[in-house]
């Protein structure tokens, strides 16, 4: 019966509430034939090429005070930092004489970085190196100050709504922030032509199987560019410091069913992912995932970007980094490629 609704959403057909539901609350029994089934789906696509991503963790202040965030504005232990327009530039630049050909500068709500600052890098980055994909991830913006990006040279925009369930979303938030916002500022990334990312943590705090069911729906329907999913890992100066956190297990199931889901979605194997199981990008891969985001960020500040704690990969050179996950990524039958790695909706094969 499980395996009948996994072969299902394979031929592409909707499943629905109950169906993902009941596949969700059995995986344990169908979870090496969905991941064999997400793999080939992937491949369809992609064929057996992982794409790297070089982050650019540029800033951790922020002005919100989200209840899972270790950078919150409200954690008075972060030691903040703010990277300069001309630094950022230079982690591109080395990015690049590395291999990478998509960055992503990724960083708090923090309104030093004005839209003529963002603009100035962005238009920068493109200018130095136009044959690469810049991603941003900077969290809530008006759609002006989208625009000006878009027209600066941003290609794709990375914002994860958390959870689909304002209900849900307001537990995770405090009053300051709105579900309806989130979700705006979503579609108005979609209708500027950005390639768009969204996602939701594993495992967070009074999610139930329910709501796992509602996101796999709520991405079905969105068709989004890229979907990023990681455990949810609690941070010590945060009000669910002593919440449990999400598993791997149940991360690298939700991978494969979203790659069943969007077939043709760019779909990361988190570095959370990675820090609360040693193998755990690799088994990413395994159940579907296809893009990887080492860290590009000069190693004096990368302690400093914790939004979770045990953050992994925090000491390492990026080219040590990217040696690594080659060696690790090998071992899956994959293969990390030089390549924008855009989204693409045509089989390759």
């Amino acid at each position: 019966m499980y395996k009948g609704l996994i072969d299902k959403l394979a031929s592409r057909a909707e499943l629905s509430h109950d169906e993902y539901l009941t596949l969700i609350r059995n995986r344990d029994e169908i979870r090496d034939y969905a991941s064999a089934l997400a793999r080939a789906a992937r491949h369809q696509y992609y064929g057996d090429r992982i794409y790297i991503r070089g982050l650019i963790e540029f800033t951790n202040y922020c002005k919100n005070n989200c209840y899972y965030c270790g950078i919150r504005a409200g954690n008075s232990n972060v030691d903040r930092y703010r990277l300069m327009p001309e630094d950022i530039i230079a982690c591109a630049d080395v990015g690049y004489d590395l291999g990478f050909r998509t960055f992503v500068l990724q960083g708090g709500e923090d309104s030093f970085y004005t839209d003529t600052i963002l603009a100035r890098i962005v238009s920068s980055i493109r200018k130095n190196h136009a044959d690469c994909a810049i991603t941003l991830s900077l969290g809530e913006r008006s759609r002006k100050s989208y625009q000006i990006l878009r027209e600066a040279g941003a290609d794709r925009y990375l914002l994860r709504h958390e959870t689909c369930s304002k209900t849900h979303y307001e537990t995770l938030h405090p009053d300051s922030m709105s579900f309806e916002r989130r979700i705006q500022c979503i579609c108005d990334l979609k209708e500027l032509g950005y390639q768009v990312g969204v996602g939701f943590m594993v495992g967070s705090p009074n999610q139930t199987e329910k709501h796992l069911a509602e996101e796999l729906l709520f991405l079905k329907k969105l068709k989004p560019h890229m979907v990023g999913i990681g455990p949810f890992i609690p941070h010590k100066d945060t009000p669910f410091r002593d919440e449990s956190g999400g598993t791997s297990e149940l991360t690298t199931f939700l991978l494969s069913l979203i790659r069943l889901t969007l077939p043709e979605v760019l779909l990361p194997a988190t570095t959370a992912l990675g820090t609360i199981d040693p193998l755990g990008r690799e088994n990413g891969i395994r159940a579907g995932a296809n893009v990887l985001m080492p860290n590009l960020s000069p190693v004096d500040v990368r302690k400093k970007y914790m939004l979770y704690d045990n953050k992994i990969c925090t000491g390492e050179e990026a080219a040590q980094c990217i040696t690594c996950l080659k060696n690790r990524v090998r071992t899956t039958g994959c293969e990390i490629v030089t390549d924008r790695g855009d989204y693409t909706d045509v089989p390759c094969h």
